[in-house]
């Protein structure tokens, strides 16, 4: 028998297809994975199943639409089988490092099928808390004189406006302690952090075949790369004051885009030196792997759960109500040992269907409860796919530890390869976007102009909404939600406690 595959995926939060460099970008954000690109399978098309993370993560984990256990389930369901369970069950030594996204947390099921899982949510884990990117620089000041100079301004228009700069830079030059260094302001542990957890472990595994996990939030807000990330990119002068004003003004809720415009291109500036230093802990991560005698037998996967929005439609970061390109669509890398380069479509390539063909590539039997399915074949005999990715979300949900905001009104996309129809269902409205004559999304199509194409983006947009939600597995769903009533249970008596005490 033939020795088998081990995998390596590494999904990075936040990341834009069109900021790597084997993507087509500029800048060199990504030199290692462009080299690695030459023998790897590159998909121009890849597609989330939702964002953000906590509806983008099952479709790339459990195969499966994020809305398919009822719009009030987010994550994985208690014993729903994902690419860790399937691959543990076939012999694998799994491990998972999450770099403190409290979406991806054993509350939501992320730990199921890992012998380690790390989500560096405790209190010992190297994580900055205070990151001072809130509102007008997240203070709490208030005191009477000011509250009162609040109170006056907010009469006249152009008064309160100028009070809000003024606070503003009151807030960031003179009320904020200054910072020695950008690793105290950062809220997420950095890539190499993960690295050196996941080198560690890898070492333990020894030749036994693995299924590795790493999810990466250097790119994520508050934008706060290392220095030696800045450096590689040439922006050696830009110190920890700098990066937490732009961040703070990045994340004011009293300008307009216009006025945001003035700082975009420094905040793009700090955002490409994070995804430098995803690339820079990669390599180190291959190079471990090359050390140890395991990336010769290693299948590697490399994407995003979604991208981020830098004033592209006026807004910034990425909200579950906004499903345009620079946020559903990701990079998408997977490199086979032993494997000849293919050419791939321009069709797009939903998340739904990368757990099925990482299975199929590694020959392990795909499981029935995955909604996606392999491309593999496709791949091997360089035909195409004719399926178009279904992206959804629910428009309103913010924060899904709120249970009642996850029962909105739902947001969805059907995307060909060259148009796209996005229906919210919370204006309600359709909006059928040409993507190769208006690649940047900025003028719909008149309703009637291509009656044939809307009607065919319809028809798909209509079978999926009519699929027996959360009716196919029932005792999934019905685990889900008892998981959020015993969470919700036990909060409430620690509550409690803390009130007797």
């Amino acid at each position: 028998m033939d020795k088998r595959h081990s995998l390596l995926l590494v999904t990075v939060d936040c990341l834009r297809a069109d900021h790597v460099g084997f993507m087509g970008y500029g800048r060199p954000t990504t030199p290692f994975l462009d080299c690695l690109a030459a023998e790897s399978m590159v998909f121009p098309h890849a597609i989330v199943g939702g964002a953000p993370t906590y509806y983008s993560l099952p479709s790339v984990l459990a195969s499966r639409h994020p809305l398919a256990l009822g719009r009030d389930v987010i994550g994985i369901a208690p014993g729903e089988p994902t690419l860790a369970s399937v691959l543990k069950e076939f012999g694998y030594e799994t491990a998972a490092f999450v770099a403190a996204n409290p979406y991806l947390s054993p509350s939501f099921g992320y730990e199921q099928g890992f012998d380690n899982f790390r989500d560096f949510l405790d209190a010992d884990s190297p994580v900055t808390s205070s990151n001072g990117a809130s509102g007008n620089g997240g203070l709490k000041f208030r005191n009477r004189i000011n509250s009162s100079l609040r109170k006056i301004s907010s009469q006249w228009r152009l008064a309160e406006a100028a009070y809000e700069e003024l606070y503003f830079q009151y807030c960031q030059r003179m009320a904020t302690p200054r910072s020695d260094s950008l690793d105290a302001l950062r809220c997420f542990p950095a890539a190499d952090v993960l690295v050196d957890q996941a080198s560690a472990w890898l070492e333990l595994v020894g030749r036994k075949p693995f299924f590795l996990w790493l999810h990466l939030m250097d790119p994520h807000s508050p934008y706060y790369p290392t220095e030696n990330a800045l450096a590689r990119m040439g922006h050696s002068e830009v110190t920890p004051f700098r990066a937490r004003y732009l961040n703070s003004y990045w994340n004011r809720s009293d300008l307009s885009a216009k006025r945001f415009n003035r700082h975009r291109e420094n905040i793009v500036t700090l955002y490409d030196a994070s995804i430098r230093w995803v690339d820079t802990q990669v390599a180190r991560l291959v190079n471990t792997l090359i050390r140890f005698h395991q990336w010769r037998d290693c299948v590697f996967a490399f994407t995003a759960d979604h991208g981020e929005e830098f004033l592209d439609h006026e807004g910034r970061y990425h909200p579950p109500s906004k499903l345009s390109e620079e946020i559903v669509r990701a990079p998408l890398l997977v490199r086979v040992p032993q494997q000849a380069k293919f050419e791939l479509p321009s069709a797009p390539f939903s998340h739904l269907h990368l757990a099925p063909t990482l299975l199929d590539i590694l020959k392990v039997p795909i499981p029935t409860e995955f909604e996606g399915h392999s491309v593999w074949h496709h791949l091997k005999e360089g035909s195409a796919w004719d399926e178009p990715a279904i992206v959804e979300s629910v428009g309103n949900c913010t924060n899904p530890f709120h249970a009642d905001a996850r029962v909105g009104p739902r947001l969805l996309a059907v995307r060909e390869t060259r148009y796209k129809l996005i229906l919210d269902f919370d204006r309600p409205a359709e909006q059928l976007f040409d993507l190769e004559a208006d690649p940047r999304e900025r003028t719909p199509l008149p309703l009637d102009a291509e009656k044939r194409t809307g009607r065919r983006l319809l028809e798909h947009a209509r079978r999926h909404l009519a699929r027996p939600l959360h009716v196919q597995y029932p005792h999934l769903r019905l685990r889900a939600r008892l998981r959020d009533l015993q969470i919700k249970s036990a909060k409430t008596v620690r509550q409690s406690v803390s009130a007797c005490g």
